[in-house]
């Protein structure tokens, strides 16, 4: 997918493309136009309202399970459950062709039909640069990163200097906004 980088979007240790929604508008244009390739994909969305619906863009086949993990960990780290400072939530995972929308649903809500997988992750993610873009991602796909991110009591502006100093390197405010989740975070080394 060409224009992956308006979404939210991460790539796994295994190369694998995983994109998400920012917004209500943006999960349903996302799911909208993924269906619409008709091919199938393996979704994903928290148990709870708001979370990005996140899709790996691969065929199921091709998928292992550390794709899997990795895609959960990153579309719970960025639902409301990070904003609430949790510790852990719970994914859904499903096919793409389970996914159906009627039209009294609001935007955003889709239902899902028949056996939904469950995986529990952890909140925590690394910081690092993929395709050159600063990106927070699970910890086994972020190869050679040097901070973790949890929930925590650091703002997302004041989090700026900090992760400069970590990383060193200087960082612009938009791509530290763009690329961490809604809420405050905790910094841990990697050793």
């Amino acid at each position: 997918m060409e224009d992956y980088q308006k979404y939210k979007w991460f790539f796994t240790a295994s190369g694998k493309l995983v994109i998400g929604g920012k917004s209500a508008k943006q999960n349903d244009d996302l799911l909208k136009k993924i269906k619409a390739q008709g091919k199938e994909r393996l979704a994903m969305h928290t148990s709870q309202p708001g979370s990005p619906f996140c899709i790996i863009i691969a065929n199921m086949e091709d998928l292992s399970q550390q794709d899997i993990k990795e895609c959960a960990i990153f579309t719970g780290c960025f639902s409301r459950a990070w904003k609430e400072d949790k510790r852990t939530t719970e994914v859904d995972v499903f096919k793409l062709s389970q996914l159906h929308k009627s039209k009294d649903m609001n935007e955003g809500t889709w239902g899902v039909y028949g056996k939904v997988q469950k995986i529990k992750v952890n909140l925590e993610l690394v910081i690092m640069r993929q395709h050159k873009t600063l990106r927070a991602v699970p910890e086994t796909a972020g190869i050679g990163a040097k901070i973790k991110l949890t929930p925590g009591s650091i703002s997302k502006e004041d989090i700026q200097p900090k992760l400069e100093i970590e990383l060193n390197e200087p960082l612009s405010r938009d791509e530290v906004l763009s690329a961490l989740p809604a809420g405050k975070f905790r910094t841990l080394k990697i050793t």
